[in-house]
């Protein structure tokens, strides 16, 4: 069942431009209103109207589909509800339920996922998500180039193999949130996935090396105000500045995606009160650059605030509530904890942890402190808010960020609930031609191979095999799963001049639009032999 939640509360606030008209006002004294809404009129790319919230629900207790088991079933109804609003994952010039133009991930970026790792058992993000959502940026339908990285900062408590022991009464043992709890995200960098683009990094090793904003060689951490931001090379070397981008030699590129995907659960007394998207970037900067006064709490929020907007937005925020740990920070004991098989997404981080709070961990228990209008989160979801949009917001046209302004209403929230594939698209074949034409002579000239790009531009799993209607040429490989690039090779000794006709046909049971056709045809042209040079006799011998 897919459904649209309507807003329940709340505080109308009139928008102008994505600014509320208080805002409005106070910025246009200020002499920035103008020119920032000009030039976002001018680029064509415009903010969603409201801060989009997407709610999977129901996701099965054993979730991988798919012939490698690498497909979540979460992750891949997330996806297909966002594009049902046209929050396309992918960057391309393909036009599916999943891509397009103004999508989120490009085949060349450098994609951050952020977890989290400073705990264990179900404290920890829940790798069988992680999992999902590399096998999404893998299978780009137009061949993904760059790496995905996974990244925590434990502040020297972190541990991407999930045995940490701090806070567990030194159990050193392994326990990663997962259905497997061998299954730490180093044993998804290592086993599953055993690909050069897929590597992990993490930051308590350089948290406390400053470097300077002319060094693009050692691995450290830059400040700027009053946080800090990693910057790093990469295990498939690329230098990563995560305020800058990606450092190129003698520039920076954009190139560089964050995704944020922390687990949902109970944090403190007192404190923040709980963990969502916001809090997590308390696992991107370092706490020991020196300005650690105030953030934890007074200030969380203007810090995480100032965070998003001024050092790295992530172009998503998936919200973890599989497992959601509401009475133990550590996610330990399970008594503490309860499965609620649930993600959440949205651009608004804000938003997003607003309604986390609401409506998955608050019901749970009706602990009053869980309440997204508790004091306690009122104070650091406002901080955050000011912040944000006291700088101008978060879109961003060349990241995909759709959202201008984030808010802690509801009546400027849209949610998008559904349950787990509910509506899942079947996969769709997308061919790189369908009319292969080769050009030969009979003296053996011209070029007898061409390549025949496959690649699944639907969702799901794409297992294909060819079928072809001709004895002049071959197929390699003539069967596979998922992207594949196909050698079409003529074979010519025995061939006539002329032209021949035939045709590959591609087959994918999961495709909605199986089988596609290509179209072969071959042309010998005659080429005249020249007959031997004759020379004239003489009476040399």
């Amino acid at each position: 069942m897919k459904e649209r939640v309507e807003s329940i509360n709340t505080e109308p606030r009139r928008l102008l431009g994505g600014f509320s008209r208080r805002d409005f006002f106070r910025r246009l004294a200020g002499g920035l209103s103008l020119p920032l809404l000009a030039h976002r009129r001018a680029s064509g790319y415009h903010a969603s109207p409201r801060s989009d919230i997407f709610w999977i629900r129901k996701i099965p207790d054993h979730p991988f589909t798919g012939e490698g088991g690498d497909n979540h079933i979460g992750i891949d109804s997330l996806l297909q509800l966002m594009g049902d609003q046209d929050l396309k994952f992918y960057r391309s010039s393909e036009v599916t339920p999943l891509s397009g133009p103004e999508g989120l991930i490009a085949p060349d970026d450098v994609v951050l996922v952020k977890v989290n790792a400073q705990w264990k058992y179900r404290g920890c993000t829940n790798s069988d998500l992680v999992r999902g959502l590399i096998r999404r940026i893998l299978d780009h339908p137009d061949v993904f180039t760059g790496e995905v990285v996974i990244i925590e900062n434990g502040q020297g408590r972190g541990s991407l193999n999930c045995d940490t022991s701090v806070y567990y009464e030194g159990d050193r043992s392994v326990r990663a949130n997962a259905n497997d709890e061998s299954h730490t995200f180093l044993y998804l960098v290592d086993r599953v996935f055993r690909d050069p683009r897929v590597s992990a990094y993490l930051l308590d090793t350089i948290r406390s090396r400053i470097i300077g904003p002319a060094d693009h060689s050692t691995d450290g951490y830059r400040t700027y105000e009053d946080v800090s931001y990693p910057c790093f090379t990469t295990a498939g070397g690329f230098r990563v500045e995560l305020k800058e981008g990606v450092w190129r030699g003698d520039r920076h590129t954009q190139n560089l995606k964050l995704i944020n995907v922390p687990v949902l659960k109970h944090h403190d007394t007192g404190g923040s009160e709980i963990t969502a998207s916001l809090k997590h970037f308390y696992g991107i900067l370092s706490m020991s650059d020196g300005v650690s006064h105030g953030r934890h709490y007074d200030l969380l929020g203007q810090t995480v605030g100032k965070m998003v907007v001024s050092v790295a937005a992530p172009v998503l925020n998936i919200v973890d509530a599989v497992w959601v740990s509401h009475g133990a920070l550590t996610g330990y004991p399970e008594s503490a904890t309860f499965r609620a098989n649930q993600i959440l997404a949205s651009q608004d981080p804000v938003a997003l942890d607003y309604w986390a709070a609401k409506y998955v961990l608050y019901p749970f228990n009706s602990d009053p402190r869980h309440h997204s209008d508790f004091p306690g989160i009122d104070r650091w979801l406002v901080q955050a808010r000011d912040i944000i949009n006291d700088r101008g917001g978060l879109l961003n046209e060349e990241k995909g960020i759709r959202v201008e302004q984030v808010t802690k209403y509801e009546n400027e929230m849209r949610a998008f609930a559904s349950d787990a594939r509910t509506d899942w698209p079947e996969a769709v074949i997308a061919l790189s031609s369908h009319e292969l034409d080769f050009l030969l002579t009979s003296a053996g000239g011209g070029i007898p191979q061409k390549i025949l790009e496959i690649r699944n531009s639907g969702a799901g799993n794409l297992t294909w095999r060819l079928e072809k209607e001709g004895d002049w040429f071959e197929c390699s490989p003539s069967s596979g799963s998922g992207a594949a690039d196909v050698m079409v090779r003529v074979s010519t000794p025995d061939l006539e001049p002329g032209i021949r006709q035939g045709t590959i046909r591609v087959h994918a049971v999961e495709a909605s639009n199986s089988p596609q056709t290509v179209s072969v045809r071959l042309t010998i042209r005659e080429v005249a032999r020249k007959a031997p040079p004759v020379f004239p006799r003489s009476g040399i011998r």
